[in-house]
């Protein structure tokens, strides 16, 4: 048994997941979380922060508050301070290695890697491509490395798992020149919860991961699709950054740019201004003005017009990567729903799908309804293409990719 310590640094948060993993390790192996915590000094900050929808409780170890730089006596100013007060909570003894989560490893980072100065550096100039999140990640690497010298560090990149698109799937239309000066590139997000999925997706099925294709939908306050090819990512939708592709939460996904330019123009509105309009005024709050998806149903359900439209302009959307990926891979054999809407959102499931029975795709509305939990296929026993809800463990990927790390 391997103990990892699994830790995810926002910009102003902090959470932790402990795990035994046994040898041998696999996603279905015994083993599992031993503690667990978080500190957040505002979740609403945080632009990967799950929506209310997917939010699970959390066991947070004593004496760890739960918003860093609150002025109450004692708490945490800092990932120093909160990540100093949770390890003095928790059984640290065998740890055999800290995995961190880091949202951008560019062109660069094509697998996880352990942690040293090159590495460091490396990560440090991704910092414009990714300005909100990885001095964050940078931050809780350097306080782990003082507090835990000797233990092996591992960075697990988000953006590693799509560094498998192809030329075509990865280049924007744009000046070539440009492009490469500026890193302007599709990485891809939500590369963990993509691998997992799509790799629990195979075992549920019964099949080698190699044999199938998938479509994996993860569906949180943050949303990405993406298109996986004998457990490689062929095409996924967000791009540059997470703003691009589905509708999400507080996001406006896929538009047409030249609306950033008449806003600034026309509106008069500063360039800052418009940032925090797509990313924090947009998607389902700016049309509807919840991003929690079951409030959003209730207020359909009551007849809320603003409500009914985002939630086809959310479900249309998915159906159009749907649509897309499939004729990109050629072959389908499985449709996979992941994270807090994903696998708590039953309407979401069968809307997002809706009018594709001539592809193959169809959701048993039994299945769908179903009041149960796991890995589980909500399409009739006949389908040409299987329609999966699998959950997520993006910590766990985390954990067992740290683990193949260390022992190379």
């Amino acid at each position: 048994m391997s103990r990892v310590l699994v830790l995810n640094c926002g910009s102003s948060s902090l959470k932790y997941r402990l795990f035994d993993v046994p040898a041998g390790h696999g996603w279905n192996a015994a083993g599992g979380v031993v503690a667990r915590g978080a500190a957040d000094s505002d979740p609403a900050r945080d632009d990967e922060a799950p929506a209310a929808a997917e939010v699970e409780p959390v066991v947070v170890a004593s004496g760890v508050v739960e918003r860093i730089g609150e002025s109450e006596p004692g708490a945490p100013q800092n990932h120093a301070e909160a990540l100093a007060a949770a390890m003095a909570e928790i059984s640290l003894d065998g740890l055999t290695a800290v995995g961190h989560r880091v949202v951008h490893g560019g062109l660069t980072f094509t697998a996880p890697a352990l942690v040293d100065d090159a590495v460091l550096a490396a990560i440090a100039d991704l910092v414009p491509l990714a300005p909100l999140h990885n001095p964050a990640n940078l931050a809780g690497i350097q306080v782990a490395r003082s507090l835990l010298p000797g233990v092996p560090q591992v960075a697990v990149f988000d953006t590693a798992f799509h560094r498998t698109l192809s030329p075509a799937a990865s280049t924007y239309a744009i000046d070539a020149e440009t492009a490469e000066r500026y890193g302007i590139h599709r990485y891809g997000f939500h590369g963990t919860s993509h691998a997992i999925v799509s790799r629990r997706t195979a075992a549920l099925l019964g099949r080698p991961v190699e044999e199938v294709n998938t479509i994996t939908l993860h569906l949180g306050n943050g949303a990405s699709a993406c298109a996986v090819e004998g457990g490689r990512s062929v095409g996924t939708s967000m791009g540059l950054s997470p703003l691009e592709g589905l509708v999400m939460g507080t996001r406006s996904g896929d538009l047409d740019p030249a609306i950033i330019f008449h806003l600034h123009r026309v509106a008069g509105m500063p360039l800052s201004e418009i940032d925090e309009l797509l990313n924090r005024r947009s998607g389902l709050v700016g049309l509807a003005g919840v991003n929690d998806m079951r409030v959003l149903l209730a207020k359909r359900a009551t007849g809320d017009r603003a409500a009914a439209l985002a939630f086809e302009v959310y479900c249309r959307r998915i159906r159009s990567y749907v649509g897309a990926y499939y004729a990109d891979l050629g072959r389908l054999d499985a449709i996979t729903f992941t994270a807090g809407v994903g696998e708590n959102a039953p309407a979401v499931r069968a809307a997002a799908l809706a009018g594709l029975d001539r592809l193959g795709i169809v959701v048993d509305p039994a299945r769908n309804e179903a009041p149960e939990r796991g890995a589980r296929v909500i399409s009739p026993p006949d389908a040409p293409v299987a329609v999966c809800v699998v959950p997520t463990d993006e910590e766990w990927e985390i954990a067992t990719q740290t683990l193949g790390v260390v022992a190379a």
